[in-house]
């Protein structure tokens, strides 16, 4: 004798009664239609098995009028639950799962945009931010008394590097300052010792520096670079990902040379307390990920570059609440200047050669007027 389910239908619709006879003889089964309350509509009490006072109170807990059958019907119905939220628990994704998915979406709306955009006016900017933050609208407004436009990078983790080096060949371009591109030219031929020194294999870089010089050498020559060659070029899958590993590694080269300078800044980053090298490989190197003051510091050090950063953020947000519409609002900036070029100014002003606009997470190029 014994109750089970037919297939694969739960405790709560269909059971099927297999009973025979006290010697065991004549075993037959019926459908036994449940009523939800453990009792049965077809059936009599000849029908139901021998089951000792004893037996019953074990199987029931020692409570009063309890059949077992009731009491394994009662078991499953309750058990159930707990193997759907099993079930549930083990089908939802994981936070590395989520975090990964998240990325996957990122990447695939920033793929639907250009490496480098065109210029726009900063009232473009502006439009993105009509319903949401009054204080990233007043400070918009205050960088239009100083900017005349932006032109946005890509928001793929490289956007920084991306934005640096387009801003630089393009201010060498506008300006055609052929001292100053003969000066970052044999800087950068003077970190190729340095890399291969620092156990850089040379067969990664050469050929993404050849880019670079092809790019820098043509501008007096008769088919000089130009804006649009340029937009061309840094808008090509593959030349414009040779630069920005070229410059990743660059960073990653000055970082590890003076380590003892950078791992105080490196180990207050993150509660992970990594080491210079963990930092390097894991943060610095790998494509797409996204640049920190560490980055900055490192590449303009090392191509000795002047680079003022423009921090779009909702700093001074408490001081904004009794700013009126169409007053301006103070915007914060950080010049970062190289020691070489401080030293070369003679304790005068340093005029940055690059712009950028520092948005949580993002940089884009911005221009200030002539």
């Amino acid at each position: 004798m014994s109750w089970r389910l037919r297939g694969n239908q739960s405790p709560d619709r269909v059971s099927t009664f297999s009973a025979g006879d006290d010697n065991g003889d004549g075993a037959e089964s019926r459908p036994l239609a449940s009523t939800g309350n453990n009792s049965f509509a077809e059936g009599t009490a000849d029908n139901l098995p021998k089951t000792s006072v004893s037996s019953v109170s074990a199987a029931a807990g020692d409570s009063c009028g309890s059949h077992p059958a009731a009491e394994n019907d009662a078991a499953e119905a309750s058990s159930k639950p707990e193997q759907i939220v099993a079930a549930e628990t083990s089908s939802r994704p994981t936070d590395a799962e989520i975090i990964a998915q998240e990325n996957a979406i990122r990447a695939s709306e920033a793929d639907k945009l250009p490496f480098v955009g065109d210029v726009e006016p900063l009232s473009a900017l502006a439009a993105e931010y009509q319903e949401g933050s009054r204080v990233f609208l007043q400070k918009i407004h205050t960088l239009e008394g100083q900017y005349s436009s932006i032109r946005r990078a890509r928001g793929d983790g490289n956007c920084f590097f991306r934005s640096f080096i387009f801003a630089f060949f393009e201010h060498l371009v506008n300006t055609n300052d052929l001292a100053e591109r003969n000066r970052v030219v044999t800087c950068i031929r003077q970190w190729r010792k340095k890399m291969i020194d620092s156990g850089f294999q040379e067969l990664v870089f050469e050929d993404a520096m050849e880019v670079i010089f092809d790019q820098l050498n043509s501008l007096d020559t008769d088919d000089p670079l130009t804006v649009a060659s340029l937009e061309g070029n840094m808008r090509d899958g593959m030349l414009s990902n040779m630069v920005v590993m070229l410059l990743r590694m660059l960073t990653s080269c000055e970082i590890q040379r003076r380590e003892d300078f950078f791992a105080p800044f490196i180990m207050g980053m993150s509660d992970d307390a990594l080491s210079v090298e963990q930092f390097r490989r894991r943060c610095v190197e790998p494509m797409g990920e996204e640049s920190d003051h560490v980055h900055i510091v490192a590449l303009t050090d090392a191509l000795q570059i002047p680079i003022r950063v423009v921090y779009l953020d909702r700093s001074m947000g408490a001081a904004m609440a009794g700013v009126e519409a169409g007053e301006g609002a103070s915007v914060n900036h950080h010049d970062f200047i190289p020691d070489a070029c401080a030293a070369a100014a003679g304790g005068g002003p340093v005029q940055p050669r690059v712009h950028v606009l520092y948005r949580p997470g993002h940089y884009d190029i911005l221009y200030p007027y002539a």
